[in-house]
């Protein structure tokens, strides 16, 4: 926790959800995430309440540097939902012969 603490980043404070999963209880995060909230100003904890209940990655912006990139970027941040919606729909817009490869492409990997 210190060393999040120290780094600040939201990749290491990501990092702390496999963690806190592998070795705390879900009552004894439950305990900490109401220890934190309580800890907050009232605004400050509802924003940041809601931030982890209900707000996800939003939609994806413009590509930085690819298009891959950026996308690999927003699933990180993306509720399981959000991920499974874009992906159908981009799927749905997909020209037939790119659906294919595409099909083609992820049985090749559930196989390996």
């Amino acid at each position: 926790m210190s060393y999040v603490l120290t780094l600040g980043t939201q990749v290491a404070w990501w990092g702390l959800v496999p963690v806190f999963k592998a070795r705390l209880t879900a009552q004894e995060r439950a305990a900490l995430a109401f220890m934190s909230l309580k800890s907050m100003d009232r605004d400050d904890a509802v924003m940041t309440a809601e931030a982890a209940l209900y707000a996800g990655a939003g939609q994806p912006q413009a590509p930085i540097f690819s298009f891959m990139d950026q996308a690999n970027s927003w699933a990180a941040w993306a509720e399981p939902e959000e991920r499974e919606a874009y992906c159908l729909a981009a799927f749905n817009r997909m020209a037939p012969a790119r659906q294919a490869a595409f099909l083609e492409f992820v049985q090749r990997r559930a196989c390996a």
